[in-house]
């Protein structure tokens, strides 16, 4: 079957984007909508009602997850796009939503064109993907995949002592495990990139291979405490002294492993904090993400290989957390890339620094993700932007390889 080259209506999904933003929307043209709040169930019920208009099914899990499925003419697993819809606090109107509104307006074009796809069209809205107000986050994709367990997700809170579990129930969304999706022909994830990359070198479609693999270590020096002028520098245990050697030289050493590889020391506590009393503890964190797994476990053996003293202080290094690398199926990205190069957008491969629920998906679903660009790289803050025609295109690789994938016999 050879289904004819459509596309997606650029200026209903420019009013379908603004009319979500509405949901939530802050002064500054942002949005906090967290998960399971009044904003949040009030969108679930303005994206159900769209989905409903087009006669698709909608169905909750037992995390309130919903799928909203165009039924296929052939019964088979069925093609998957997903994303979020919860923000962080003065969020952004494109993080999350962007990757639902394109499953939306990829149905409402097939509806248009009077397209019955052969393979049901499911699009999904995981619950509390950016973990704002109930930590962690990917919480019900985590679940899904098996890697978060779903009794103790529930007990979580947030910061008013409310439950997952009592907020869950509280909105109406508390669905049943049975409507868990299993299987899938593909799990298409559009997003906005989050950096500045794609801006910066003028194009417009990243084609995502993998999230990275990262590892967190807290680093502790400890010394001794004395007055800041009655001490000689040639006696002193400064333990913020010692730490700032430290850092200084786990950026030279980081800084030559690889072009690719990011590190963050991104959290400081120095102890007692006080100007007139010589630093007797400093804990500090470094964060490195790269997709090659072995840069990533070089980066440990550095942090590993620390002394354990220095400047007559002591060190301690904790592992606080770490992942390994997910690749996405090789075969799906490979009609996303087909997609771009037919539509002729601009692209290139790329990885996601970012966690998505996309990671969770594919350790049980063949799953890949679309990047579009994000204007000065920004996100998670009410300047986040990404252009409307730069959503439509990304929309459009989403349309495209989705009418690939039903075309097949």
């Amino acid at each position: 079957m050879q289904l004819k080259q459509i596309f997606v209506n650029g200026g209903r999904l420019k009013d379908t984007i603004e009319a979500f933003a509405d949901f939530g929307r802050t002064e500054n043209n942002g949005v906090t909508r967290l998960s399971l709040s009044e904003q949040d169930v009030e969108v679930r019920s303005y994206f159900s009602a769209c989905c409903e208009e087009l006669g698709m099914s909608v169905k909750i899990d037992d995390m309130g997850t919903m799928y909203a499925t165009l039924e296929g003419t052939e019964a088979g697993p069925p093609v998957v796009i997903g994303s979020h819809l919860d923000t962080v606090k003065k969020g952004g109107r494109f993080d999350g939503v962007l990757g639902v509104i394109a499953g939306l307006e990829v149905v409402r074009t097939l509806v248009d064109h009077g397209i019955k796809p052969r393979l049901p069209v499911t699009v999904m809205n995981f619950t509390n993907e950016e973990g704002a107000r109930f930590e962690p986050s990917m919480m019900a994709s985590g679940v899904l995949s098996g890697k978060f367990d779903r009794a103790e997700m529930l007990k979580k809170k947030d910061p008013e002592g409310t439950t997952f579990a009592e907020a869950l129930e509280a909105s109406g969304y508390a669905g049943e495990a049975a409507n868990r999706i299993k299987e899938a022909t593909a799990y298409l994830e559009l997003h906005i990139e989050q950096g500045p990359v794609l801006e910066k070198e003028n194009l417009s479609i990243g084609l995502v291979d993998c999230v990275v693999g990262m590892a967190c270590y807290e680093i502790e020096v400890t010394g001794e405490s004395d007055h800041a002028g009655t001490t000689p520098m040639a006696m002193r245990k400064d333990a913020l002294f010692a730490a700032t050697d430290l850092m200084t030289e786990l950026r030279r050493k980081l800084g030559i492993l690889d072009s690719e590889l990011v590190f963050t020391m991104g959290r400081m506590n120095v102890l007692p904090n006080i100007h007139t009393v010589i630093p007797n503890k400093v804990i500090f964190t470094v964060e490195a993400r790269h997709k090659n797994m072995d840069i990533v476990h070089t980066v440990e053996e550095i942090l590993n290989g620390l002394p354990e003293e220095l400047l007559g202080c002591t060190l301690s290094k904790t592992k606080l957390w770490g992942r390994d690398t997910v690749w996405f199926d090789p075969a799906i990205c490979a009609l996303v890339e087909q997609a771009a190069s037919k539509l002729g957008y601009s692209s290139k491969k790329m990885a996601s620094g970012a966690g998505h629920d996309a990671q969770f998906v594919a350790g049980f679903l063949p799953a890949a993700m679309i990047f579009v660009p994000s204007v000065n790289g920004k996100s998670h803050c009410e300047e986040e932007l990404t252009s409307y025609e730069e959503c439509e295109q990304g929309v459009n690789v989403v349309l495209e390889t989705v009418l690939g994938i039903i075309a097949k016999e």
